[in-house]
Parts: C-alpha cells; sequence; structure tokens
C-alpha cells in the first residue's frame, strides 16, 4: 500500500478509542467539542492504530461547535509521528447533542484531506464513555468524493475494534 491509498481495513484498539473518549470529555464537560489524533502503520491494506496523540497549547480552539487546530500544531504533531516513527492514520472528535456525526461542512472544508484519512465523529460531545464505534460517524477522504460516511455494513466489515493491547499516548504541542 502506498502513503496515498485508501486501505480496506482499521484496526482500532479498544483503548486507543476510550483514550479517545477520556480526551474528549474533558473538553464535552465544559459544553466544547473534543479531538485525539490517531497514529500508527499500516500492513498492506489494513491502517492499525497504534498510538494516541493529544493536542495542547494556544494551537488548538475547542468551542461548542467550533475546533480549530493552527497549522503550527499540525507541524508539531507530524514531528511527534516522525520521532516515532509514526504516520497519521486518523482522527476522533466530537459534535455535541444538538448535532449529528456527519461532518459539518467546516470539517469538510479544513480537515486533514489526506486519501485514506479516516475521520470519526463521537455524538454527545463524547461525554457517554461506553459509546462504540457504530454510534460514531466514520468518514474516510477520498479524493474526488470528498468524505463519504461509511454505512453500517462498511463500518462492520472495515473496523475493527480489538481488545488486549496497550496504547502508549502522546502530546503535541509546546512544552510537549
Amino acid at each position: 500500500m502506498t502513503y496515498f491509498s485508501i486501505p480496506e481495513h482499521w484496526r482500532i484498539p479498544e483503548a486507543a478509542l476510550r483514550h479517545s473518549f477520556a480526551e474528549m470529555a474533558e473538553d464535552g464537560q465544559r459544553g466544547c467539542e473534543g479531538i485525539a489524533m490517531w497514529l500508527g502503520h499500516y500492513d498492506g491494506n489494513t491502517a492499525i492504530v497504534t498510538h494516541v496523540a493529544r493536542l495542547r497549547g494556544p494551537g488548538i480552539l475547542k468551542e461548542p461547535d467550533r475546533l480549530l487546530i493552527s497549522a503550527d500544531l499540525v507541524n508539531d504533531l507530524t514531528d511527534v509521528a516522525i520521532e516515532n516513527n509514526l504516520t497519521l492514520i486518523g482522527q476522533i472528535h466530537s459534535h455535541g447533542p444538538l448535532h449529528t456525526t456527519n461532518l459539518s461542512e467546516t470539517d469538510k472544508r479544513y480537515g486533514i484531506a489526506v486519501p485514506g484519512y479516516l475521520s470519526a465523529v463521537a455524538p454527545d460531545y463524547a461525554l457517554r464513555s461506553e459509546t462504540t464505534i457504530s454510534e460514531c460517524g466514520l468518514h474516510v477522504f477520498i479524493p474526488g468524493k470528498s468524505w463519504p460516511r461509511l454505512s453500517p455494513t462498511e463500518v462492520r466489515q472495515r473496523i475493527s475494534i480489538v481488545s488486549g493491547i496497550i496504547v502508549p499516548i502522546l502530546v503535541a504541542g509546546p512544552g510537549a
């Protein structure tokens, strides 16, 4: 698989999902969207999440209906990935209870548009820690098709949540 190929399958450790929900819930408790980044590697046509990255510092703005990440913070995240010999596989961010788990127009316009990048949207500001991946909106960037949402059948076929794997947490941002 090349860097710009579309994975057929994503393997996400249960621990990565739980770490991500805990990270997003910190912001959700304040009524704001939250985010966690998923890093890992590719094995053939499978994208494997092995690490969760937290974003810190003034380069991230989290509000009730908006999440902005500066180019500098994305550069810091890239440095963290390179230092750990990892690739940015995707991310999960939360929407509030009055919004769907579809990507917003802002998400589509300003999201990381790399072929095969997975963008998950958690409901209810990620405040329900027991939320399953099938309750989230899962979208894949495909050039020329933008961000199609995976159907429930595609989620069952293409997304595997695996247990029993330890997932390190990395931090990107000033002072990380």
